[in-house]
């Protein structure tokens, strides 16, 4: 009985690879799987598909995922605004996690003998999926090709040609990775320390020139709607907030970070809403929240990123601090605008019921309707009492050391 075996598949050179070596070489009966984070049209799966059954897959499986993929991951890096390295959203990062976990579902389903992914030797992809199936599906043998047999594109492209296999080998001249939290770009320019992403390189063009006002709408710090147009879920209204900003070419920036696997690399990536989004809902928490739950808020929201980059979404700490972060929200509803121009944007202002800068306590700078100028002549005195107290007794030993 020939070896049953689950493959993330994607449709391009490497995986494709992988089908037709699993199924000549070994015999192997091949299931494979695409999970759709955002970053596939219908007639792209589609397409993907056709591609899988000719390759002689023994039956594909398209999963959509966008939704799951909000509940289980975006939702949380929305509340803790969470940019790696202060600059990237984690796009790739984050789906590739969801990704992992559908794969190893669909082994469990089939009981399969094997799981397989197309990942290469030098990147972090290989660490997400490997430990995710380690955890979810002990046991199952997990087959690597093209990072065991060190395989370069060329000699793919040799095996394919000989086992008839005709498809687009030509190499673009930059990698795209497109999903529902951006898209990264990577090219010759990114593989150094220094140089730019030239404009054809970005997958959205600038078609919009024209300043244009947006209106976000916060609940429970999900965002519910976009210029008065409700949307069932979050990720609908995430899509159509790309629409509107990503001709704008808002979002673009490289990021330079560390790797699970101890080198440093730079990608670009642009991320339209996202962006908008973050920067929107840390405006509004800022208005909503106070000083110490912003504080505790962004340190656990930067481990959590941190943790979430290096593939540690089933660490059961995750679950302690999503617990945290989604009660922190319950007071981040409300609306903020903000003005859309050319390759940047601006936080005009926020409307919220739960807004703390209420005139009512006072205006900063102006007035103060809740406590005297004595009161804080007694305040200071004792805010600051133990520091006085410190340079009392130590002031003499300061002055002669």
């Amino acid at each position: 009985m020939s070896k049953k075996i689950v493959l993330g598949f994607s449709g391009g050179l490497d995986t494709s690879f992988c089908v037709k070596y699993f199924t000549e070489e070994f015999g192997y009966e091949v299931h494979s799987i695409i999970v759709n984070t955002g970053g596939f049209s219908n007639e792209e799966l589609k397409q993907t598909e056709a591609h899988a059954y000719k390759l002689g897959v023994k039956t594909h499986t398209t999963v959509n995922a966008i939704k799951s993929y909000y509940d289980s991951i975006i939702k949380y890096l929305v509340f803790g605004n969470v940019l790696k390295n202060n600059t990237y959203p984690l796009s790739v990062s984050a789906e590739r996690l969801v990704q992992a976990l559908h794969i190893a579902d669909h082994v469990k389903a089939l009981d399969a003998d094997a799981v397989a992914h197309g990942s290469t030797g030098a990147g972090n992809d290989q660490v997400r999926f490997d430990m995710v199936f380690h955890i979810e599906i002990p046991g199952v043998e997990i087959i690597t090709p093209i990072r065991d047999l060190k395989l370069s594109r060329e000699a793919e492209i040799e095996y394919l040609t000989s086992k008839g296999v005709e498809m687009n080998f030509a190499k673009a001249a930059y990698s795209i990775n497109k999903g529902l939290w951006g898209t990264s770009v990577g090219g010759r320019e990114t593989l150094n320390s220094k140089g730019l992403l030239p404009e054809e390189a970005w997958p959205t063009q600038v078609t919009k020139h024209n300043a244009e006002e947006v209106e976000l709408q916060f609940e429970n710090g999900e965002l519910i709607g976009v210029n008065n147009k409700t949307f069932e879920h979050p990720s609908e209204a995430i899509q159509y907030l790309q629409t509107l900003a990503g001709p704008f070419g808002i979002g673009r920036d490289v990021h330079v970070g560390d790797t699970i696997i101890g080198i440093k690399g730079r990608v670009g990536f642009e991320a339209a809403a996202p962006m908008v989004i973050l920067k929107a809902h840390h405006a509004l928490e800022k208005h909503v929240l106070t000083k110490w739950q912003l504080q505790w808020k962004d340190t656990l929201a930067q481990f959590y990123g941190n943790w979430l980059h290096e593939g540690q979404i089933l660490d059961p700490v995750m679950r302690d601090i999503e617990a945290y972060l989604e009660k922190s929200q319950r007071t981040v509803t409300g609306k903020v605008f903000i003005q859309l121009l050319p390759y940047r944007f601006q936080i005009i202002g926020i409307e919220s019921k739960y807004d703390l800068m209420n005139s009512a306590f006072g205006k900063y700078g102006e007035m103060n309707t809740g406590f005297t100028g004595e009161d804080v002549r007694g305040f200071s005195k004792i805010f600051g009492n133990q520091t006085s107290i410190y340079h009392k007794v130590n002031g003499a030993a300061h002055e002669e050391g």
